[in-house]
């Protein structure tokens, strides 16, 4: 029993969780994990600290078993010799990087092996032996899916990183205290621990010593390694509430929740927000208010990007999701903005099933971590098309609140003007109409004004002079917006708007009264109508 292990250290909660598996004589264990090391460094604190001592052997195709060199380029002669071992024999055998015939179980060559993993798991059950696969991506057959238990090995928290921190950098070449400390270990946070080592090894070769600077280095290094994963990117978040004009319920909604993560709301007992869904047509600020909501509550913003999601080898979508939530797990607390998901996973209820069935359990999976995380991972949805969103999605539990983002107000687009000129001539602001520009771009997304705001530059540009409110105003007038061609499109939003009991983000009376007529028409039954 693993009772004596120290809990500050790291790696203890996977050492119990595994220690606790082998004693419960689970056959069959499938570790995934980017890194081999640490599963080394868990499994032999479990066969030392155990009792009575387990011993453990190691297998690859290339180099055999650690012990003597044997099998070889032979899986099933590996396989082979865990059968023959005595059932007693208190052992650990570790099977490194099968997934390769794994995701293939069908083939002529692949299908014996797999018989054989299903017929040792059923002897295992009656022995001391435990099989253990190892690998970077999981790869699951039908065939023993019931028989397999999954562990996913996270990447380091903060204090394992404070306390790797403290192993890899001697004192005298530590120079980060206090809050600087704080930032180096958030910094940190996402990284595998090969890289963690990388990034402190490089600092210590250029001048001798960590300190400060280093940080700006490692986010560095950060967002490398998250662009390496292809389907997430690390944002830097710049824009703040001064940067949206109207929205002003959306905007007093992220206020009142901005010390949600701090210390000070868990001991208050208020739970981790989950998250909100953005509805509304292109241009009308949705992508805007996902990096404002990181940047409001001092948070790291990470993008998924949901059509990278769904890879072309059966098999990779499922993984890709599973190393999404442990990346964003691990630096939470974090905003994780899932752009456009009506792309992602529109239409899924409607039982066609086009890809092999990849989407629904993409879809499943990713609805279960967002109703039963508690890392505080922050998700922010945005959806143009939410009618075609599957029910499951927008079931209570799955978002704090769901915001529909409409067309600005003429009060909103006044505002929107003023937060474009003001950004770019701050001094020349008073010089401007906005209530006449503002009357004049009716039906306009916040998009689409900021366009016409540029369209007035390049035509003062174009005669060497500043540009002025006419100059806007000819844009303006040039222009056809989105809500001339997508009026339906609008109808539909406010109509499921009034049917899901969305908020609306602006504070808009007409709209509100709007949607209360539409829900209103819903609860007249047929019979009542005259």
């Amino acid at each position: 029993m693993v009772q004596d292990y120290n809990s500050q250290k790291p790696h203890h909660n996977v050492v119990r969780e595994l220690d606790l598996m082998l004693r419960a004589r689970y056959p069959l264990l499938y570790i995934v994990s980017v890194e081999e090391e640490p599963i080394d460094e868990v499994l032999n604190l479990v066969t030392n600290l155990s009792q009575p001592q387990r011993k453990i052997t190691t297998w690859d195709i290339v180099r055999g078993w650690d012990s003597n060199g044997g099998d070889k380029g032979s899986v099933m002669a590996a396989l082979g010799k865990v059968a023959k071992a005595d059932s007693n024999d208190n052992t650990i055998f570790v099977l490194r990087d099968l997934h390769f015939i794994l995701k293939n179980p069908q083939s002529d060559r692949n299908a014996p092996v797999i018989r054989e993993i299903k017929n040792l798991t059923k002897e295992l059950k009656r022995s001391r032996k435990t099989l253990i696969l190892t690998s970077h991506t999981l790869e699951i057959p039908e065939e023993f899916a019931e028989e397999v238990t999954v562990i996913d090995f996270p990447l380091p928290d903060a204090k394992e990183i404070d306390y790797l921190i403290t192993q890899l950098v001697v004192p005298e070449k530590l120079k980060v205290l206090g809050l600087a400390r704080e930032q180096l270990v958030k910094a940190c946070q996402g990284l595998s621990r090969a890289r963690i080592q990388r990034v402190l090894a490089k600092a210590l070769a250029a001048k001798q010593q960590v300190n400060e600077a280093d940080i700006d280095g490692v986010l560095e290094e950060k967002k490398q390694t998250i662009r390496q994963t292809g389907i997430l990117e690390f944002f830097t978040t710049s824009e703040s509430l001064k940067n949206v004009g109207g929205l002003e319920n959306l905007k007093q909604w992220v206020k009142i929740r901005q010390d949600a993560f701090t210390e000070e709301a868990r001991s208050y007992g208020i739970p981790n927000p989950k998250g909100v869904l953005l509805a509304g047509i292109q241009g009308t600020g949705k992508s805007l208010s996902a990096k404002t909501i990181a940047h409001e509550w001092r948070l790291p913003l990470l993008r998924l990007d949901t059509g990278r999601l769904f890879g072309g080898i059966v098999g990779e979508s499922e993984s890709r999701v599973r190393q999404m939530i442990q990346i964003a797990e691990a630096i939470a607390p974090c905003v994780l903005w899932i752009d456009e998901i009506d792309k992602a996973f529109g239409n899924i209820s409607s039982g066609v099933d086009g890809d092999s069935g990849t989407s629904r359990r993409v879809f499943g999976s990713l609805i279960t971590w967002m109703q039963e995380k508690t890392s505080p991972v922050f998700i922010v949805a945005t959806a143009n098309n939410v009618k075609i969103l599957p029910a499951e999605l927008l079931r209570k539990g799955r978002f704090d609140e769901i915001f529909f983002l409409n067309l600005p107000t003429a009060k909103e687009r006044e505002e929107i003007f003023k937060v474009h000129i003001q950004r770019l001539r701050p001094s020349r602001l008073r010089d401007f109409n906005l209530t006449k520009l503002a009357a004049a771009a009716n039906n306009f997304s916040g998009a689409e004004i900021e366009q016409v705001v540029v369209d007035g530059m390049y035509r003062g540009f174009g005669e060497r002079r500043d540009f002025t409110t006419e100059d806007i105003l000819q844009g303006i007038h040039e222009t056809v917006p989105l809500a001339a061609i997508a009026h339906q499109q609008i109808e539909d939003l406010k109509q499921w708007a009034a049917e899901a009991g969305a908020r609306t983000a602006s504070d808009n009376v007409e709209l509100v009264q709007e949607l209360k007529e539409y829900n209103l028409q819903q609860t007249i039954s047929p019979l009542e109508v005259d």
